[in-house]
């Protein structure tokens, strides 16, 4: 088995052997794009069957718009367009002839969205629209890396018309509480959440929101948007309604989304020098079983792992490894680097002895346990361990997070090429010049406004003018 670059060696090379060696993903032939590989793939899928469920229990349902965009629709939206004009690919030829209009390749779907709303929205009666789809996604990237950034990748994107602004508002921010509990819940990852700058803000948004999870070398990651869009669209795309006054109104809108950068997240949140670590509720195999025999003893030792395996809850997710070229050794250490949560080992004197080696991978605790207790044990290791891990990385974050009124103490933070330098809570006084110069000299940027901004008057960390409120500072992937 191939090393793994130590973290503190080098982050980035520690990050793209982990996501080669657990194979979860690899370049494809156009620079940019990814080829996911079935266990990456396992991974999403779990993903989205958790975050579909939690969708669809906020009273969405699923649809799906075309790849294919006219361009005029993309130039519609002035700000849309402007934002969005440097990443877009476009068709020009089809059927071996030049096309009429040239075709953009979905970069995000609210154009073409916005355009079909302007049919099937009449009446008050007919909102709100709650719709969300699963759908790839182009975007021309000039600084790839798997998963968290790559030309072509894999979200959902919803999309809602309201009859109100605050109707559109509140749905903001409830989207914006299921990826908070997606991520808290579900990836162990603790996220602030809060508002973004404008000029971090989406093309054609108002407001908006996102979360922001600290990874392991202390930098940040938006982890999710949701996006108050006014009715910039609806104006763009005259998409009104009737009210129930008989007047005409224009609709309120949102925008929100996720996508596979979560599968980096996964990777760099919790991975350590061995490589992953995954939590028990997204692991594609949340148990492996590694018999261990000489070939005398071969059928033997796995009919008694079927046994065990039997006595486990059906919900359990378990693999047995009984790959004859490789040796245990080379298996545990395949499977701790693929970051499965338990691990139980089982050989002919365990049998006798009617024990089993229990080994956690976020620990690397091992301990010897009856047989007859492995299903408990299992559902209180994973337990464990998915609490575990949000509080390990709960507590990184917070050794990894400072106030500062002093812009030398800023910008040291934030010194040198290497480390991300954490999260920083600093005074702001609310320009766009001051928050350039913050990004040019230190490359950190405001990663989020907080959603209840409490009112401490201060002064600005770098000009020193006044400022209502502390945001927060990160360098960024």
């Amino acid at each position: 088995m191939a090393n793994i670059t130590a973290r503190n060696d080098d982050y980035s090379c520690w990050y793209n052997d982990v996501v080669a060696q657990a194979e979860l993903a690899d370049h494809a032939p156009v620079r940019g794009c990814m080829v996911i590989k079935p266990y990456g793939y396992a991974l999403w899928e779990r993903m989205q069957s958790a975050l579909d469920d939690m969708i669809k229990a906020t009273g969405h349902q699923n649809l799906y718009f075309p790849l294919l965009i006219p361009e005029s629709y993309i130039k519609r939206e002035a700000e849309h367009v402007e934002g969005f004009a440097p990443e877009l690919a476009v068709v020009t030829h089809g059927g071996g002839k030049e096309l009429e209009e040239p075709l953009v390749l979905r970069p995000t779907s609210e154009t073409v969205i916005w355009a079909t709303y302007a049919k099937w929205i009449q009446s008050y009666r007919d909102l709100p629209l709650l719709y969300n789809q699963w759908a790839n996604v182009v975007r021309w990237e000039m600084r790839p890396r798997l998963f968290l950034r790559t030309t072509e990748f894999l979200w959902q994107e919803g999309h809602t018309a309201h009859a109100t602004e605050n109707e559109a508002r509140a749905e903001t921010e409830s989207m914006l509480e299921v990826y908070r509990r997606f991520a808290e819940e579900w990836m162990a990852l603790p996220v602030i959440t809060g508002r973004k700058s404008d000029s971090e803000r989406f093309a054609g948004a108002i407001d908006t929101f996102c979360i922001e999870a600290m990874m392991g070398d202390t930098r940040a990651l938006q982890a999710g948007t949701s996006h108050f869009l006014g009715q910039n669209f609806a104006k763009a795309f005259d998409v009104t309604y009737q009210d129930s006054d008989g007047g005409r109104q224009h609709v309120w809108a949102t925008s929100w989304g996720v996508s596979t950068r979560l599968v980096g997240a996964l990777v760099m949140g919790h991975g350590d020098d061995k490589g992953l670590i995954l939590p028990p509720k997204l692991a594609p195999y949340q148990v492996v079983v590694v018999p261990i025999y000489r070939e005398p003893q071969r059928q033997e030792v796995l009919d008694h792992v079927d046994g065990l395996i039997k006595t486990l809850p059906d919900d359990i997710r378990v693999h047995v490894d009984d790959r004859d070229q490789f040796k245990p050794g080379y298996k545990f250490n395949d499977w701790e680097m693929r970051g499965v949560p338990l691990r139980v080992e089982v050989g002919p004197k365990d049998i006798e002895k009617g024990t089993l080696v229990l080994a956690r991978r976020d620990s690397g605790e091992k301990e010897f346990i009856p047989q007859e207790s492995l299903a408990q044990a299992v559902a209180e290791r994973l337990g464990s361990i998915q609490t575990g891990m949000f509080e390990k990385a709960k507590n990184f974050r917070e050794e990894n997070t400072t106030e500062t009124n002093s812009w030398d103490a800023f910008e040291a933070r934030f010194s040198g090429d290497g480390g991300g330098g954490g999260f920083v809570w600093a005074h702001w006084d609310g320009t766009e010049e001051t928050e350039l110069k913050i990004k040019n000299k230190t490359k950190a940027t405001i990663r989020c406004i907080p959603m209840e901004t409490e009112y401490e008057p201060g002064s600005c960390v770098m000009t020193g003018k006044p400022s209502n409120g502390r945001v927060m500072f990160a360098k960024a992937y």
